[in-house]
């Protein structure tokens, strides 16, 4: 059956294809152009970074990060496993080895007090994922990073407008990396960021951007010319894909209080079953503000969660499960290797659900939720 409710339908808020049409008749579709420019300030004025430089996706900034902290062979990077492929593979492909550690039980995200035992002497990074866009434990894993000399690279994909006692996600470690794929708050289709958090960092980085070359600097009028100065690649979004950005940028705010509700109501709804032991819910810190960008239940079972899947699709409402462990997959078993036991990860990925979560979904959220109810009630 063809799903009437969707897990996720991207927002438009009107004003993309006009911004589109700008930019054309500027003359300007390829990158860095007057929309660029607009969405980088944004950035810049809403998380505090130094500097922020679009991107054509999240994976593109994980994969200047790796280049950008000098990644070498054989160099060893600490993140959870459960998370999306590309935290791993920006780092895979300049040769380093994924250390896959556990989640935490609460919240999902990658368990600090883990951390300091993975860390050896080809230790180079710490990549916290910033699950659901709730915030790791960061005041924590600075201070190991600190201690140990090694670099922290945040995984914000999901984490746009949410922050960590007060700081934005993606401005508290060495560099920070946002998403705007179509699945995502704010959104361009494909689209990302890198947030740049310590200065020394941000010419090289602008260089890696600009597939090794210091045309940015030429564009400026600081060099006469410009030449292949580093490594690097093509990591810059076209403007059609900035002038889509800007508009969604605008109504940022907007999109989160709605997005917020919705999440809300799934919150109270599912109360009653978490108290009966039907499910657990998610679990949001003190200090944490999150930003809706999921609402998911961890169930009993990996049968029970199939069944309800099958259940709800069977009404037309799509429900889906999330990450296969990278520690379990074929390229990550090859190219990764596990610090300790990964239990909660491979026992909790097995048994969450996502339900859908999109603006425009309020109309359609009870009908969700009670059928989710009854379900859950009755079977599990």
């Amino acid at each position: 059956m063809i799903a009437t409710i969707p897990f996720n339908k991207p927002y438009l808020t009107g004003d993309e294809l006009g911004n589109i049409a700008e930019a054309h008749d500027a003359g300007q579709l390829a990158g860095d152009g007057q929309f660029t420019s607009y969405c980088s300030q944004w950035l810049v004025q809403h998380t505090d970074c130094s500097r922020a430089l679009l991107t054509h996706s999240c994976t593109a900034a994980l994969e200047m990060a790796a280049i950008l902290i000098n990644i070498q062979l054989g160099d060893e990077v600490i993140m959870p496993s459960y998370t999306f492929v590309s935290t791993a593979n920006a780092f895979v492909l300049q040769g380093a080895v994924p250390v896959f550690i556990d989640i935490r039980p609460d919240t999902l995200n990658i368990d600090e007090t883990l951390i300091e035992s993975a860390i050896t002497s080809k230790t180079k990074a710490i990549v916290p994922v910033h699950y659901a866009g709730v915030a790791c434990e960061m005041d924590v894993i600075m201070e190991i990073a600190d201690r140990h000399d090694l670099f922290v690279i945040e995984d914000a994909a999901q984490g746009v407008l949410a922050r960590y006692k007060g700081r934005p996600l993606g401005s508290i470690g060495h560099l920070g990396c946002y998403s705007f794929h179509e699945t995502k708050n704010i959104i361009s289709g494909e689209g990302g960021a890198l947030l740049i958090n310590d200065p020394l960092l941000s010419e090289r980085a602008e260089i890696i951007r600009e597939k090794g070359t210091n045309r940015s600097k030429f564009l400026r009028g600081g060099v006469d010319k410009y030449t292949w100065v580093d490594v690097g690649s093509s990591y810059l979004p076209g403007e059609i894909i900035s002038a889509f950005l800007w508009a969604q940028m605008q109504s940022a705010y907007k999109i989160t209080s709605i997005r917020l509700k919705i999440w809300n109501n799934y919150h109270s709804a599912f109360d009653y079953l978490e108290k009966k032991g039907r499910v657990q819910r998610p679990v949001i810190p003190d200090d944490c503000k999150h930003n809706a960008h999921m609402y998911y239940l961890i169930l009993h079972s990996p049968q029970d969660r199939l069944a309800f899947i099958e259940f709800m699709k069977e009404k037309g409402i799509a429900c889906l499960f999330h990450y296969i462990p990278l520690h379990d997959s074929p390229q990550g078993s090859k190219s990764g290797r596990s610090a300790g036991n990964l239990a909660c990860t491979n026992e909790l990925a097995s048994r969450l659900v996502r339900l859908p979560l999109w603006v425009g979904l309020e109309e359609f959220q009870a009908k969700v939720i009670e059928l989710a109810i009854a379900y859950l009630d009755e079977t599990i």
